[in-house]
């Protein structure tokens, strides 16, 4: 938008998404500790699938 001076509208358009969809703002939380400790477990247990993280999280607290 910036570097060709396309109107919010128009720059949506030509990428094929909705101008809703590109002002939308996430109402999720951060997570951040959350996500560092279930990414060190993935990297230390490798194989194991999003369940097996999920079971081992409800263990930690």
């Amino acid at each position: 938008m910036k570097e060709k001076s396309y109107s919010q509208r128009r720059a949506c358009a030509l990428a094929g998404i909705d101008p809703r969809v590109y002002r939308r703002r996430s109402a999720r939380p951060a997570d951040t500790e959350l996500r560092t400790r279930m990414k060190e477990l993935a990297s230390e247990r490798r194989r194991f699938g999003y369940r097996r993280l999920h079971i081992l999280l409800k263990r930690e607290g």
